[in-house]
């Protein structure tokens, strides 16, 4: 049974994007994390890693591992909007993922904005989202 350095070893260093899958499934959220910053995780196992819960703090950097993923595709882009309007509407503040997702063409901006109208979205970060939506080419 390999143990959580191996786990973690494979995420950062692995291409193989079947292994990289099985490795989603790991129980660890800093394997989460290494699988979430390794370019060559596919589509499908970021797309399940949005769904990974852990803490508030590991949680957050997750989803915003995720949203700056170079190969986060619309599908993935919008399962982690929805887990971070989620964090939101329960009052955390996934505020780097807000941001990095406002960066994402993929998404439509009005999509984006809408994360400002929740409960846990402060005046800073409307006022940051406003921002970054409006240097969007």
């Amino acid at each position: 049974m390999p143990t959580p350095a191996a786990y973690l070893a494979l995420a950062h260093a692995e291409k193989d994007s079947v292994v990289l899958q099985r490795l989603a499934q790991c129980p660890y959220p800093f394997v989460w994390q290494a699988l979430a910053a390794n370019p060559h995780t596919p589509p499908v196992a970021l797309q399940e890693l949005s769904a990974a819960r852990d803490s508030v703090w590991n949680d957050n950097r997750l989803l915003c591992l995720l949203a700056t993923h170079p190969g986060a595709n619309p599908v993935v882009l919008r399962a982690v909007l929805g887990a971070v309007a989620a964090k939101l509407e329960e009052g955390e503040r996934p505020y780097a993922a807000v941001l990095a997702l406002a960066d994402r063409l993929e998404l439509e901006a009005d999509e984006v904005r809408k994360l400002g109208t929740l409960r846990g979205a402060s005046a800073r970060l409307r006022r940051l989202l406003r921002l970054r939506l409006s240097l969007r080419t």
